[in-house]
């Protein structure tokens, strides 16, 4: 047979590997050995697949931050925090307004009552790096390219995906079993190292006054280790933990908490016995009873056990919203519920509408949609926002139930920056003591409440099939 020409050649290698006229051998890149062919062998990672089409890493994971999206953002400002009147007269059941007979009396003078609230930026950072011969051999046939540039996009996702977890991380959980420097709980792994915990003791019927400082979190055990504890007090069912402080960003949990919130099953804590038990923005913890400024709107749980998602208890968070002088703005939950409360509406006939998120603080607000871009199903006129990152209640049998619902009214809460993220990146040695190549991504800012008497919490919610 003649070689063909080159046309030809151009030609018939186009039709694709197999259908050349030259077959499959001609075209396949050889192997250690003449007429050879490479396989598909990801033990040694010799393959034609893994050695030449190897610049593109594609991402197996979910990278979505749509709470972090939603809530507005503003530059933190020259405050290290702000007040909040809570009440119209100092003195309890006193008032300064009331009416005037003709030649009656003038009301008592007052002044509100005001409270101080304390508010600091927190750090979040995250790192990457890679040595000087990856650097280089990632540029050779089969290597990903600039291996740098792909492990900052890579820290870039998974620094907002950090900031987007710590804003919907748990209050408070019900361990399985435990031990002075561990606890394990299907809800641990909702925790966050550096976060400080207190323990509420059921044998004791009191809280633990020793803080114990979070080290390490197994997100697939959930088992919780502590880098200090009180030897004398060991963690068992039946006892609750709940968080003192932060180390990152306030959760949506820790702002929307009362006092004696039932936990697992657990009812029989109630408040911290000492003053230093303080929460989100220095707030004492044993203060935050239900019906006070400083709790939330409305908490539906079912004492740990797991129900399935009604009407009602949304419409409930609402009233009590409304009730206290908010407007729900935003109703978020996790996918499991959305579709829960789908199948609801359908039975009803009752469809979600479609709407464009706005975001305001204030009497301001944003054009549609200019904030996020998403578009959402609403409820009664609220948007509706499932992210798969929110937490799931634990029930009285220590297993995880749904996801849980956050009825917010988000004029009053947004994320400060007071320094937007930065990057930095290292390249002395001799201070890294090896030839590595360092970044680091690092944002300071805080999540802000100016008002927590206006958000609402559902729980102890069965999880969808």
């Amino acid at each position: 047979m003649a070689n063909p020409s080159l046309s030809e050649y151009v030609a018939q290698s186009q039709r694709g590997l197999y259908n050349s006229v030259f077959g499959p051998d001609f075209m396949s890149k050889a192997g250690a050995l003449p007429g050879t062919n490479y396989t598909v062998d990801t033990a040694n990672s010799s393959g034609i697949f893994n050695t030449t089409y190897g610049r593109k890493v594609w991402q197996a994971l979910n990278n979505q931050t749509r709470f972090f999206n939603a809530i507005p953002r503003t530059v933190w400002g020259n405050t290290a925090g702000w007040r909040v009147r809570s009440a119209r007269a100092t003195a309890t059941g006193a008032s300064r307004s009331g009416a005037i007979t003709e030649t009656g009396e003038l009301p008592s003078i007052d002044i509100s009552d005001v409270q101080t609230i304390s508010s600091l930026p927190r750090i979040i950072g995250t790192t990457f790096g890679a040595s000087v011969k990856s650097v280089f051999t990632a540029q050779l046939e089969g290597g990903v390219g600039d291996v740098l540039a792909l492990e900052n996009e890579n820290a870039q996702l998974d620094h907002i995906k950090e900031i987007n977890e710590q804003l919907l991380a748990m209050a408070a959980v019900s361990p399985t079993s435990g031990t002075t420097t561990t606890f394990t709980s299907p809800g641990g792994k909702y925790f966050k190292a550096g976060d400080t915990l207190r323990m509420w003791d059921a044998n004791l019927n009191a809280w633990d006054t020793t803080d114990r400082v979070i080290d390490s979190v197994n997100r697939s055990t959930g088992v919780v280790t502590f880098t200090a504890a009180d030897g004398s007090i060991a963690a068992a069912d039946g006892d609750v933990f709940a968080v003192k402080s932060r180390a990152g960003v306030t959760s949506i949990d820790d702002i929307v908490w009362t006092d004696g919130t039932l936990v697992g099953g657990v009812t029989t804590h109630t408040n911290y016995t000492d003053d230093s038990g303080v929460g989100v923005y220095d707030i004492t913890l044993g203060s935050r009873v239900a019906g006070g400024w400083n709790a939330a709107a409305h908490i539906d749980s079912a004492n740990g056990a797991g129900r399935a998602l009604d009407l009602a208890y949304i419409d409930n968070c609402i009233q009590k919203i409304r009730e206290n002088g908010g407007e729900p703005k935003l109703i978020l939950m996790g996918h499991d519920q959305y579709f829960a409360m789908e199948r609801i509406l359908h039975d009803k006939q009752r469809y979600m509408g479609q709407e464009e998120y706005q975001v305001g603080v204030g009497s301001e607000r944003t054009f549609p949609g200019t904030k996020t871009g998403m578009v959402l199903a609403t409820y009664m006129g609220i948007p509706i926002l499932p992210d798969a990152d929110v937490s799931r209640s634990v029930g009285s049998d220590n297993a995880l139930d749904g996801s849980q619902i956050y009825v917010l009214d988000t004029d009053y809460i947004e994320m400060a920056v007071a320094q937007p993220t930065q990057y930095v990146e290292n390249r002395d040695y001799f201070a890294a003591n090896s030839l590595v190549v360092r970044g680091l991504l690092y944002t300071m800012g805080e999540m802000r409440c100016r008002n927590l008497w206006v958000q609402g919490k559902i729980m102890d919610l069965a999880p969808t099939t």
